[in-house]
């Protein structure tokens, strides 16, 4: 990646799916300090003592930090939903800059140990959802300065240990990734960067202290803002001169001089586990 960054994020509109938490907050944080407009796309409205935050409570954070905040209440397994968030974000913004396909349904189960339900769950919301809300978004992305799509999607790699411990969980996570694939492509003479970005380490999100282990888990993780610094990195390139990469967030913030990475660590001391995919 080119260490030249452009200016900032200042006036851009992002439309962030399931930023009420975790790494879409994060990213959406980081921009409202250059004071970009954030659309909080995500379901929860009201607390849930398993998941913290709404997309109220994100809106007030993002406001805080110094941007312009649009909670939207939106599951993106339904088209109408998208359709409609989009043209609010229009009339309140003016246009769309930036998405960020965060939103992501997880169930690391065995072939015979995955729900059906589960199954059309990680589908709808990982590979349908990402394409519903590109396509819904590239008309306007089309008539933006510096537009991109940036996508939380692990690289390709079609070796079978990837696979074999939780299967549907990775088709629906390379069904994300492939459409960063064929979008980076098919949308690249219109000017549009489609990126895919993933933790190196776990992240200390929702799914680790709610699934993944909990607090000793999380121990070993590093912090949200980590993947939010990296993604901050790739929406400031030139979206022509970046496109269709698979970046790692460890090598994108090494790429730019950060190699101090101990701020991220959820637990000080600890050595942070690799991600799944990784």
């Amino acid at each position: 990646m080119a260490n030249a960054s452009l200016k900032n994020l200042k006036g851009k509109t992002l439309f962030i799916t399931g930023a009420s938490r975790g790494i879409g907050k994060a990213i959406g944080l980081k921009a409202a300090q250059d004071g970009a407009n954030i659309v909080i796309a995500a379901k929860t409205t009201s607390p849930n003592p398993k998941l913290p935050g709404t997309i109220f409570t994100a809106a007030e954070e993002i406001e805080k930090a110094g941007g312009k905040a649009l909670p939207l209440s939106i599951d993106i397994r339904f088209e109408e939903q998208i359709k409609e968030a989009v043209q609010t974000t229009l009339q309140t913004f003016g246009g769309i800059d930036i998405l960020v396909n965060n939103a992501s349904a997880i169930s690391l189960t065995d072939t015979l140990e995955t729900d059906m339900k589960k199954f059309d769950l990680m589908f709808s919301v990982n590979v349908r959802g990402t394409f519903a809300c590109s396509k819904a978004c590239v008309p306007y992305l089309k008539k933006a300065q510096n537009p991109h799509i940036l996508t939380l999607s692990p690289p390709l790699n079609l070796e079978a240990k990837w696979f074999s411990n939780h299967l549907a969980y990775t088709l629906s996570k390379y069904g994300m990734s492939e459409c960063v694939l064929g979008m980076s492509e098919e949308f690249r003479e219109e000017g549009i960067a489609v990126n895919a970005l993933w933790p190196k380490t776990i992240i200390a999100t929702a799914a680790i202290y709610n699934i993944l282990g909990g607090e000793e888990t999380a121990r070993h993780a590093r912090t949200p803002e980590m993947v939010a610094d990296a993604a901050y990195f790739i929406l400031t390139q030139d979206s022509r001169q970046c496109s269709g990469n698979f970046f790692i967030d460890e090598e994108v913030l090494k790429s730019f001089g950060i190699t101090d990475l101990k701020k991220y660590a959820v637990k000080a001391g600890e050595d942070p586990y690799p991600d799944f995919f990784i």
